[in-house]
C-alpha cells in the first residue's frame, strides 16, 4: 500500500509540474503569433482608465488596433470593457475616444461597454458580431494575454486569432514579459478548472 501512495504522490507532482509548465509555453508561444488575416471585426481588451484617458497598457493596445484598421485588416474596430465603482466612463467609451483622436472613423468604432473581465466581454461581444451577420475577430491585447483570451473568444463561439501590442508597458523589459506569464498561466489554470466545475469564473483582469 505505501508504495502504491508514494507512486500516486509522485504522479501527481508531476501532474503539478507537467500541467502549468505545458500552459505557460502555450502562454509564451502564442503571445509570439501576430496573426493579421482578415475578419470581421477588431477587438480591443479593455484595461484601465482614469477619468476617460486610457492608461499607457490600454494605449499600446488602442494604437495597435488603429494600425490594423488602417492596414484593412478589418472594417470595425470593437472597443470593450464596462466601468469599475465610482468611475464616470467606461473602458470601452474611452477607447473609442482615443481611437477617434487618432484618426480611425467614428461610425467604424462599437463601443460594447459590458463586462468587468475577458469573460464577460467578450462574451457580449460574441453576440454583438453575430447579431451583425460576422463570426470572425482579431483580439488585441498584451502579448501574454492573447492565448487566454483567443481561448475565451473561440469558448464564445468566435472565429478568433491574436495580433498582440509589441510596445508599451506589458513588453517594456523581460522581467515584465516573465510575470506576465506567471500571471496567465494561473489565470488560463483559475478558466479551465471554473469551465470543468461548472460554474462562473470570476478572474479580475
Amino acid at each position: 500500500m505505501s508504495r502504491a501512495v508514494g507512486w500516486l504522490l509522485a504522479i501527481a507532482l508531476l501532474l503539478c509540474l507537467v500541467i502549468p509548465g505545458f500552459i505557460s509555453f502555450r502562454v509564451w508561444s502564442v503571445a509570439r503569433v501576430d496573426d493579421r488575416s482578415p475578419a470581421d471585426a477588431i477587438v480591443v481588451l479593455g484595461a484601465a482608465q482614469y477619468n476617460g484617458i486610457p492608461t499607457p497598457v490600454f494605449q499600446a493596445r488602442l494604437e495597435h488596433a488603429a494600425l490594423l484598421f488602417e492596414e484593412g485588416v478589418a472594417p470595425q474596430v470593437i472597443t470593450v470593457g464596462g466601468s469599475q465603482p465610482g468611475d464616470l466612463y467606461t473602458e470601452a467609451g474611452s477607447g473609442r475616444a482615443y481611437l477617434t483622436r487618432l484618426g480611425v472613423p467614428p461610425e467604424v468604432i462599437l463601443a460594447v461597454e459590458t463586462g468587468t473581465n475577458t469573460e464577460g466581454s467578450l462574451d457580449a461581444v460574441a453576440q454583438t458580431v453575430r447579431d451583425q451577420g460576422g463570426q470572425s475577430v482579431v483580439l488585441v491585447s498584451d502579448p501574454t494575454h492573447s492565448y487566454r483570451s483567443r481561448m475565451m473568444a473561440r469558448d464564445a463561439g468566435l472565429d478568433a486569432w491574436t495580433s498582440p501590442t509589441r510596445h508599451g508597458p506589458a513588453v517594456w523589459t523581460r522581467e515584465n514579459q516573465i510575470m506576465g506569464i506567471i500571471r496567465e498561466t494561473g489565470a488560463v489554470l483559475w478558466y479551465q478548472y471554473h469551465r470543468f466545475a461548472g460554474s462562473s469564473v470570476d478572474f479580475p483582469d
